[in-house]
């Protein structure tokens, strides 16, 4: 087991003791760190490659390494380490998947279309199905939406670590990420400056960013942006746009000199998501 791997069970064991309501999530993110690690040690590390010619010149043009909506995309892996996942989601709660299973394997649904989905969500204002015609319900759905997000990961964390440092060099500043363009669901300030840093929960990579900007719009009008707290814990903030109406989560754990995981935060901070959501942001 991999020092990095460790640091972040430790996060987790002690966030299942200070937010006990958060024990069955951090229990599942538990499982699922485990399994990445060994399904990416176990990875064909010629599964997906990027052209080398192309990298410097896709980060001086503001283009990510992948874009995993072409076509031409091998995503056998990714599909085998989502089937891998959906196991855990039936340990958990036996019978709610199996219906997933039985229409990925018929053909019902189509994994690269769920995949090109993840990358364009529909945001309220944009959704013209009603609710009561979706397939599955809600909670599914964002379970399901986490497992095809993670299903990528062990590929892309390879793309990252390979190229990490030529991203670095790059200056990238841009509001999605580097590796496969997604954007960001969380953030960490750092240092007395308030450095801000922006995290892919998709591939695991983190990238310099203006303090005072929106990463989604580009906003950088101050009387237009604006967070807010859950009093109490001032560690963490909801950082919202009224141009676009999108928000990021931000950590902030300068004064109690905490190591911050943040892909445990992401998840251990579910309820600001349902705040901002209450709010009228996406």
């Amino acid at each position: 087991m991999g020092r990095a791997l460790r640091e972040t069970l430790k996060i987790i064991e002690e966030h299942k003791k200070t937010s006990p309501h958060y024990k069955d999530l951090m229990d599942m993110l538990e499982e699922i760190v485990i399994l990445r690690e060994e399904f990416r040690r176990n990875l064909n590390r010629e599964a997906f490659s990027v052209d080398e010619r192309l990298v410097a010149a896709k980060l001086a043009g503001e283009l990510p390494l992948v874009d995993f909506t072409e076509d031409g995309i091998d995503l056998t892996e990714p599909k085998r380490y989502f089937l891998s996942l959906l196991q855990i989601a039936e340990r958990m709660n036996p019978g709610e998947t199996r219906e997933i299973v039985e229409d990925l394997n018929s053909g019902v649904l189509d994994f690269r279309e769920m995949v090109r989905e993840s990358f364009y969500p529909i945001y309220p204002e944009e959704e013209e199905v009603a609710a009561e015609d979706e397939e599955y319900e809600e909670d599914a759905f964002d379970l399901i939406s986490f497992f095809v997000e993670e299903s990528l990961r062990p590929i892309l964390e390879i793309l990252a670590d390979k190229y990490g440092d030529l991203i670095k060099k790059s200056g990238w500043s841009e509001g999605y990420c580097p590796v496969c363009g997604k954007e960001p669901k969380i953030g960490e300030i750092r240092d007395d400056a308030g450095h801000r840093v922006l995290y892919c929960t998709q591939c695991g990579v983190e990238w310099d960013f203006t303090s005072i900007k929106c990463p989604f719009c580009g906003n950088e009008e101050q009387k237009t942006l604006a967070y807010f707290t859950v009093e109490g814990d001032e560690r963490y903030r909801v950082e919202v746009c009224d141009d676009c109406k999108r928000y990021i989560k931000t950590v902030d754990f300068r004064d109690t000199k905490e190591k911050a995981d943040l892909e445990v935060e992401d998840i251990a901070t579910i309820h600001l998501d349902m705040l901002a959501n209450e709010e009228g942001y996406h």
